[in-house]
């Protein structure tokens, strides 16, 4: 099977789908989404840049998102799915509810290799949000699990967070707590 055949191509049993948020995590993709890869391989996306976004709750908490930008690049993960695994991971992406839709993109891997795939993408964004110190940790983790380019790591650790109004409210329940 050719990995540069286009994401619809009926001769294929497998598409390319490209992750940038919460599931370069293997806790989270593998695990909590049970997704089961059939490849994985380091890529960029060309032409555009990693936002914080969409909205969590509320406050200023949000979920990664991307979106065109001449000049901009996005590391991430490209991985071999089913279609069956993918439609199963639209359903936990909100796709039917409208929270993301899926995106045609052509990703490059470490070696060069083009590759047709589909990422998330939402035009629901809010200004001023950021990742919480959760969320960004499950990107972190992803990323240093699968070898993203140093540089790319430490501009996800640069970002500022938002202050996340649930460790607030953690705070009245900690033990010998009296208020």
């Amino acid at each position: 099977m050719s990995h540069n055949a286009g994401i619809d191509d009926p001769r294929t049993d497998a598409l390319w789908y490209f992750a940038y948020g919460s599931n370069l995590d293997p806790g989270t993709f593998l695990g909590r989404r049970r997704m089961r890869p059939r490849d994985a391989r380091v890529a960029l996306l060309d032409g555009f840049e990693l936002r914080f976004d969409l909205p969590v709750g509320p406050g200023e908490r949000a979920v990664a998102n991307v979106a065109p930008l001449a000049g901009q690049a996005v590391w991430g993960v490209a991985y071999l799915l089913t279609h069956s695994d993918a439609e199963r991971l639209d359903r936990t992406e909100g796709v039917p509810q409208g929270g993301y839709a899926r995106l045609t993109v052509e990703v490059r891997a470490e070696a060069g290799e083009s590759l047709a795939a589909f990422t998330y993408h939402s035009s629901r964004g809010v200004t001023g949000r950021k990742p919480s110190r959760r969320y960004l940790g499950l990107i972190l983790t992803g990323a240093r699990h699968h070898g993203l380019p140093a540089e790319y790591v430490a501009k996800l650790r640069a970002l500022p967070l938002a202050v996340d109004e649930r460790e607030t409210q953690l705070e009245l329940f900690r033990p010998g707590r009296i208020t």
